[in-house]
């Protein structure tokens, strides 16, 4: 009962600063929602009223819905929106990249890449819009590169997918990793059985998705499996 008491008599008040604003992905609403990021002094209270400072606290993210507030590493989660949007984004970059592996002449691997695309939301993508696309992509050399010491991969190519890849990868399951090399092994063997070129692309693709040796090799030997 006293220290009861006592906590109604002294405590430590925070006064919250909001300092910037945006919107995230809340983990405790599981959704994307606005936030403030905000900073607090503390101060010990007698009463109720703040007497003595007790140093700074936060910055903290406090979710507008839930009011709950987070480390400021919430923000590092993609909002629903943006990770659908990276997600685009690195299908079209290993589509591309398979299809330069490959050459743009095989219509069944234009069809199985278009009908790849438009799954992932590219619902205008024709493959007269892909091949000119494609085109353009190998008639650039620098990109086009495969020089040993980048393993085959085109020290462009290599990059492009790297940047299109790494901020994905870390919000991806294993499974939704697979996947996405998946659907660049199944446009590469849609026109026979994989170049060499085709497969370097897909290691290249398989590395930057943070996949082993063996679990990229797995995955291409599954997708040869597969019938199509």
């Amino acid at each position: 009962m006293r220290q009861a008491g006592l906590s109604r008599v002294l405590g430590v008040h925070t006064a919250w600063t909001t300092v910037g604003d945006g919107e995230f992905f809340c983990p405790g609403c599981g959704g994307d929602r606005n936030y403030q990021r905000r900073t607090g002094k503390r101060r010990f209270s007698v009463l109720g009223v703040p007497v003595l400072p007790r140093g700074e606290t936060g910055p903290v993210v406090q979710c507008a819905a839930c009011e709950e507030r987070f480390g400021a590493e919430a923000l590092d989660h993609p909002t629903t929106h943006r990770l659908s949007a990276m997600l685009r984004d690195a299908v079209h970059t290993v589509v591309l990249a398979v299809l330069a592996a490959g050459g743009v002449s095989s219509r069944s691997a234009l069809e199985c890449a278009v009908g790849t695309l438009r799954g992932a939301g590219f619902d205008d993508c024709s493959e007269v819009q892909l091949a000119a696309l494609v085109e353009a992509l190998m008639s650039d050399a620098g990109r086009m590169r495969m020089p040993e010491q980048c393993g085959g991969g085109g020290a462009g190519l290599a990059i492009e997918l790297h940047e299109a890849l790494d901020p994905l990868t870390p919000h991806l399951a294993p499974a939704g990793r697979e996947s996405i090399l998946l659907q660049g092994a199944r446009i590469a063997l849609a026109d026979g059985p994989y170049s060499g070129a085709e497969r370097d692309v897909l290691r290249t693709v398989g590395a930057a998705l943070t996949l082993c040796t063996d679990e990229v090799d797995q995955v291409l030997v599954a997708a040869a499996r597969t019938p199509r």
